[in-house]
Formats: C-alpha cells, sequence, structure tokens
C-alpha cells in the first residue's frame, strides 16, 4: 500500500476528536454530579507552568483543523485565542473542528506532500516539508494535549479509562 498522508492523519485526528468530545461531556457530567463548579476542570492543570483544561481541548483542534489548514497554506501559528470558557463551548468547538475534518477529502491532503510549511511563532520560523510538519510536529501536539485533557480530567477524579482515550479503533469490516 502507498503512503497516505491523509490516511496517516485525518482519520486519527478524528478518532482521538471524537474521545475528546466525550471527555468534555465526562468532565461536564462530573461536575453536576459532584456539584462543584465547571471551572474546576475547565480551568485546572497539573502543575502551575502548565495550560489548563480549556486550553489542551483547544488545542487539540489547533494541531487538528488548524494544522491542515497550516500546511495548506504553507504557514502555521499557535492559535493564541482565549479558550472557551464552559463546556458547551468547548464541545462545540470540538464538534465544528469533527465537521471541518469530515469535509476534508483524501485528494487535498495527499496533495501536500512535498510541499513547504513553516511553523512561525514571535520571532521563531523552523521549515518543514508538509508532511513532517503534519506528522512530526502537530500530530506529536495533538496526542500530547488529548492526553493531558484526559489526565487532568483523571487528576480531578473523573472515572474514565483508557477506552475513553482511545475511541473508536478503525477495524475492518
Amino acid at each position: 500500500m502507498a503512503f497516505s498522508l491523509y490516511s496517516a492523519t485525518v482519520p486519527n485526528f478524528q478518532q482521538i476528536l471524537g474521545s475528546v468530545s466525550r471527555l468534555v461531556d465526562k468532565g461536564e457530567a462530573f461536575c453536576k454530579e459532584k456539584g462543584i463548579s465547571p471551572d474546576e476542570i475547565i480551568q485546572a492543570r497539573l502543575a502551575p507552568d502548565m495550560f489548563p483544561f480549556a486550553y489542551q481541548v483547544k488545542s487539540t483542534v489547533t494541531h487538528s483543523v488548524g494544522a491542515i489548514e497550516g500546511a495548506k497554506t504553507g504557514v502555521f501559528s499557535p492559535n493564541l485565542d482565549t479558550p472557551p470558557e464552559t463546556f458547551a463551548a468547548l464541545k462545540a468547538k470540538v464538534e465544528e473542528a469533527i465537521a471541518t475534518l469530515a469535509k476534508v477529502t483524501p485528494a487535498e491532503v495527499d496533495a501536500l506532500v512535498g510541499r513547504d510549511a513553516r511553523f512561525e511563532f514571535r520571532d521563531t520560523k523552523l521549515p518543514f516539508l508538509a508532511e513532517d510538519f503534519l506528522l512530526s510536529f502537530s500530530m506529536p501536539n495533538f496526542y500530547f494535549h488529548a492526553t493531558t485533557a484526559y489526565d487532568i480530567l483523571r487528576w480531578k477524579g473523573v472515572q474514565i479509562g483508557k477506552r475513553d482515550f482511545v475511541g473508536r479503533a478503525r477495524m475492518k469490516v
């Protein structure tokens, strides 16, 4: 089978974003069940120098949909917008990303192979080929932020396990 940049990226983004969406639901349900303020989850961070749950969720969108868009335009810059501050807004952001990825075609993504892509943040400019940007920069960041969102929920006491992170695997039918 020939390498497909689409197959190596978009379905994985969709799978884990689906899990992130359900994690947001579980965080919200936990707050309601325990009678705690949503901010106890939304603003929770594993360490003082780490970003909170809301930022982690937002960053899964940045390093999936945003990464594909950055590879298409040739420049990716981190999204510095304030993360959503409610579970509903976080859920909407993730669901919008899932819907956007559903419209991305294999031909669009596969056509990026060999094209220049650049990461830019302040004075930092890192040159990549689009496939290397997606696979060696954005994918690791995407998984890091999804994992950190999961870890924050576990740390706060939300009853979740590996299946909640992995989500629905793409099995042979």
